[in-house]
């Protein structure tokens, strides 16, 4: 393949990566979106093996790593449950951070990258270089943590050392000195220093700042980590002279940090504060004189059968549904049981809280994956006002996003966050296995509320057992 072909196929590819973005953002068009992606990547694979820096010799190892890399994404696709999405997306993202750090050393130490170049060109490239293995080190450690939090394999609770504002501080000067140094270094022996140097410390930092996040604030993590992967993407297309990875790591890098900024601000926080160390888990402020007391009182639990009673003598009913539904893959259910009280005559729709699940989107995907109309699919702003109108509020599996502590109690790890406010219904009813605190770890008052009901059990037994009261 020529030259000027390859560049009209990335080309092409950029073209279809755009579209499918603009596809992304809409659940009717999603699928199309999906399906220009992949004719995107398949065309910039294709330009890149058979384009002309891929020698005849080195098309049987790219063939090789296809192999083995689609075999293993096959492998994965087909068996990685809904439920662990988020941490296979966090574990990708340090996959890219991971080749953004040796593609830059690779790309340092081969003599034949910088051949040719004038002096300023290479003091270019160099700064390329360690840019690029800095954003790549923080994105892999980052990611491998936050692949451990979603798994359970790591605390969620915030690790916040003392002074370590300073030390982050510290670790940046650190890293702008040795940058100094890599930049002036006479030849490539005495620039490894300080580029490893630089590289532990990015490495350091990552995992700091992902240990001092909260649970509450992972789904924004993991949009934000999906950014920094889309930069340490385009770091390597700089360090590489490829044109098409580095306007893709720009698309990715952008949205991601769009998509991270949108949560935020639905979260009620801002990014330096979520970096600074988020809220989940850590210990509450001391409650202020006549401030709101601890939760108590006493829950009233309802069977699978008073359940359905209640469904069917609501006319509207909202269904919240978080990552218990996920976990228990209760969705085909809820849709079961969505699609006979919509015969029988009621006002069903589904409340979706911008941070529900482990990952943006994760409860969209579900209810999608269950075919449920994406027209009784709201935002929390859309819905919100609704529920004192609602006759029954059906909580699945969630917990932190249906909390009133957010905005009755100042104290609360989570105030200011915005919830959805089911407990404005005439009745709620919430799904949980036990009375445990959610992934925050903060207590919830709305189980101890007077026009709250709970159902104990796994949703999916417990659903099972509504729908065939329901059907009886």
């Amino acid at each position: 393949m020529s030259a000027s072909l390859a560049t009209v196929s990335y080309i092409a590819a950029t073209i279809l990566f755009i579209l499918s973005l603009g596809g992304l953002s809409n659940p009717e068009t999603s699928r199309r979106g999906n399906l220009y992606g992949m004719i995107g990547m398949a065309i910039a694979v294709l330009a890149t093996v058979f384009g002309p820096r891929v020698t005849s010799g080195g098309i049987a190892w790219v063939a090789i790593a296809l192999v083995v890399g689609g075999g293993i994404g096959v492998y994965l696709a087909r068996t990685v449950k809904m439920t662990q999405m988020p941490e296979l997306v966090a574990f990708m993202h340090s996959l890219v951070g991971l080749v953004a750090v040796l593609v830059g050393y690779a790309s340092y130490i081969d003599p034949s990258a910088s051949a040719g170049m004038s002096g300023a060109e290479t003091a270019i490239h160099h700064m390329e270089v360690y840019v690029g293995v800095l954003i790549g080190a923080v994105t892999l450690s980052g990611s491998v943590i936050a692949f451990g939090k979603l798994s359970g394999r790591v605390g969620g609770k915030p690790l916040l050392l003392p002074g370590r504002h300073l030390l982050n501080l510290a670790g940046l000067l650190v890293v702008i000195w040795f940058g100094y140094a890599f930049m002036r270094a006479p030849n490539i022996q005495a620039g490894m220093m300080p580029l490893i140097v630089m590289t532990v410390i990015a490495l350091l930092f990552g995992i700091h700042m992902v240990m001092a996040i909260g649970g509450a604030d992972m789904p924004v993590v993991v949009s934000m980590l999906n950014s920094y992967s889309g930069w340490a993407a385009a770091a390597t297309g700089f360090m590489l002279s490829n044109d098409l990875l580095i306007v893709t790591g720009a698309l990715v890098g952008s949205s991601g940090a769009i998509l991270s900024y949108i949560m935020c601000r639905a979260m009620n926080r801002n990014f330096i504060s979520v970096i600074a160390g988020g809220f989940g888990g850590g210990d509450a402020k001391p409650k202020a004189v006549g401030g709101p007391a601890a939760p108590q009182g006493e829950t009233v639990s309802v069977s699978a059968q008073e359940t359905a009673d209640l469904l069917k003598e609501a006319k509207t009913v909202v269904i919240v549904p978080g990552y218990g539904m996920a976990v228990a893959q209760a969705q085909h259910t809820v849709f079961e049981i969505t699609k006979r009280l919509r015969e029988l005559g009621k006002t069903v729709r589904f409340a979706i809280h911008p941070v529900a699940g482990r990952m943006p989107g994760h409860m969209n995907v579900l209810l999608a994956e269950a075919k449920v109309p994406y027209d009784i699919v709201m935002e929390m702003d859309e819905i919100n006002e609704d529920f004192p109108d609602t006759d029954v509020s059906m909580v699945i599996g969630a917990n932190d996003i249906v909390n009133p502590s957010a905005l009755e109690d100042p104290s609360s790890p989570i105030a200011g966050m915005p919830v959805l406010e089911v407990w404005k219904a005439n009745t709620s009813i919430v799904m949980k296995r036990s009375m445990a605190s959610g992934y925050a770890g903060v207590d919830n008052p709305l189980f101890y509320k007077e026009n709250n009901r709970m159902l104990f059990g796994d949703a999916k037994k417990m659903l099972d057992e509504v729908l065939a009261a329901l059907r009886a």
